[in-house]
């Protein structure tokens, strides 16, 4: 059994949803609560309302007993690309850099996110690995996460924006 936080990953699925369906929840990042297995919550920080270049947001996150907040700003925005990255802070000096990708296919979407630490001092890896052990394999659960992602998309087409 590893004692390390899972430094990088990437999890790929199929949904029967439609791109724009799928990019119009993903591109509203306040929606991330309802397919996530973490992330419970997100709020616009400062001015933001939207997914651009600098624009910040709260992720509110659970996992088991544990509750934490952690500021992203987002990297890139574009039709079918969602970059952002984890804010580096004195409470939690590491950052992660998270993306979801969209490609089209002849019967809906192909759903892709990665995630690449890129910030990490040593001694927390095996502090995170101890506190969130859902942290030293996330693959299954992040694939989980894009099955409700299309869910939700195909759940949304015609609903009210």
């Amino acid at each position: 059994m590893t004692r390390r936080v899972q430094k990088q990953g990437r999890s790929q699925v199929h949904t029967d949803a439609a791109i724009d369906a799928v990019w119009a929840v993903v591109r509203d990042v306040t929606r991330t609560g309802e397919w996530s297995h973490e992330c419970v919550s997100v709020t616009w920080l400062g001015d933001a309302t939207e997914a651009r270049p600098g624009a910040r947001f709260r992720g509110r996150n659970r996992a088991g007993v544990f509750r934490w907040g952690r500021v992203c700003e987002v990297v890139r925005a574009e039709p079918y690309e969602l970059v952002w990255r984890t804010v580096s802070t004195v409470l939690y000096p590491d950052s992660t850099e998270w993306a979801i990708r969209l490609q089209p296919d002849d019967d809906g979407t192909v759903i892709e996110q990665t995630f690449e630490v890129t910030k990490a001092p040593k001694v927390l890896d095996v502090v995170y690995a101890f506190l969130v052990p859902t942290h030293r394999d996330r693959s299954a659960a992040l694939a989980d996460d894009l099955r409700s992602l299309g869910e939700v998309a195909s759940r949304s087409v015609g609903a009210p924006s």
